[in-house]
């Protein structure tokens, strides 16, 4: 059984920079045996986390908060090995569309025996020109208390871009990010070996 990976896009430009960044990885892992799964927040609506510890009482791996999107994606990050979220950065944080996303998958999780918990991945971030690192750091610490597995990489994983496609010509930045979805491959296939 192949592993799989699933990379997450907080933004809501279909073919933007976050979404370039994102299917970059995925085509690494493609090249490994991978299957994968792309899934846009920016496009799917997921409501956000209300706190009501329902999720706690049910012990069921679901969440009350009636969407169409969050039980479909939350499956599939239950049943993948690596996940990845992106974000473009709004007024020096991550998409809230994402962080509802997380949130949610965070509290479902834990109420179910930390249903994350060592499975690998990591944040990316574009940003036009600041606010990329406080928005890299609210992903991490996400990853972080979900008892996950982040690699590093050459620098942290941030690039820059406004216009679609601007992202490519961040050599130093998509470099960071083929070099985070290297390590992500090494660290999986070393896990399974």
């Amino acid at each position: 059984m192949p592993m799989k990976a699933i990379a997450i896009c907080g933004s809501p430009r279909a073919d933007g920079n976050t979404q370039i960044l994102l299917k970059r990885c995925l085509d690494h892992f493609k090249s490994t045996g991978f299957a994968t799964s792309y899934r846009s927040v920016g496009s799917e609506l997921v409501k956000p986390c209300i706190a009501c510890g329902k999720c706690s009482q049910m012990k069921n791996r679901t969440c009350v908060i009636r969407d169409d999107a969050f039980p479909s994606i939350f499956n599939e990050m239950l049943d993948s090995d690596i996940i990845i979220v992106g974000s473009p950065v709004y007024f020096g944080s991550a998409t809230p569309n994402l962080m509802a996303l997380l949130d949610r998958a965070g509290y479902v999780s834990r109420a179910n025996g930390n249903l994350l918990s060592r499975k690998l991945g990591g944040p990316l971030v574009v940003a036009r020109r600041a606010g990329h690192n406080f928005t890299f750091a609210q992903l991490v610490y996400w990853f972080m208390i979900n008892d996950m597995v982040v690699p590093g990489s050459t620098y942290w994983n941030i690039a820059f871009g406004r216009k679609a496609g601007e992202v490519t010509e961040d050599e130093e930045g998509v470099a960071t990010i083929d070099r985070f979805a290297e390590n992500l491959l090494w660290l999986a296939q070393k896990l399974r070996s």
